[in-house]
């Protein structure tokens, strides 16, 4: 049996920077898919206050949320270190963690306030990626790790939404190092293959979320 157990959605950006740091450290283990509809015993007993992916289970010990999980896998496993050592590179790299997905299931006014709060993160990205081929200069490392969401997903969303937040006009350093990270041969074989069928399973959320609010707007 498996000493390291992920409990996952195939597409989940937290399951998949996850998945990216065993493998980068070299760690042999056992990924069980969740179904978001029918949530096993095993998850509901690892994480049974808010019941969220990603759980890592190491020696039958459970560690929740990406960025622990994250922080959990450099410390305890060999090298090669993906944290940061320089505590303002710490910093930047959980600046990534934010409600950018939310933007693109809210309406209205709520999602105006959104698109704000993402548009204040990437200001900070952009300013940040000045001269870099990564977040932290040359060397990959854990802030890319956390943001394959904006990277990949963002993207995604963008797509199966029609809600645009990203530019090279409005962000020229992101967009480009956006293409050169999606592209890179370091990075491509961490993200996922199935494009076509996050774009597929998002569009199919926004237009659930879509009914529910026109439906919900009908009846008052």
């Amino acid at each position: 049996m498996a000493q390291v157990k992920l409990l996952r959605f195939w597409y989940s950006p937290f399951s998949h920077r996850v998945e990216w740091a065993l493998k980068i450290k070299g760690v042999k283990y056992e990924y069980i898919e969740e179904d978001r509809n029918n949530k096993s015993s095993l998850l509901l007993q690892s994480n049974p206050i808010h019941k969220k992916i990603p759980v890592l289970i190491h020696n039958g010990m459970p560690i929740v949320e990406s960025m622990v999980i994250l922080e959990y896998i450099d410390e305890t496993f060999d090298d090669p270190s993906i944290l940061p050592k320089d505590p303002y590179d710490r910093a930047l790299a959980h600046i990534l963690v934010t409600a950018v997905v939310n933007t693109f299931f809210r309406k209205g006014d709520e999602q105006e306030k959104g698109k704000e709060e993402v548009y204040e993160m990437l200001k900070v990205l952009d300013s940040e990626l000045k001269g870099k081929k990564f977040f932290v200069g040359d060397k990959f490392g854990f802030a890319d790790i956390v943001a394959n969401m904006v990277a990949l997903w963002l993207g995604v969303y963008e797509d199966a939404s029609g809600v645009v937040l990203v530019t090279s006009q409005k962000f020229p350093k992101f967009c480009a190092w956006r293409d050169e990270y999606i592209n890179c041969c370091q990075v491509k074989e961490y993200l996922p293959s199935r494009r076509d069928e996050l774009l597929t399973f998002f569009h199919a959320r926004v237009c659930a979320r879509a009914h529910v609010t026109t439906s919900a707007s009908a009846s008052k």
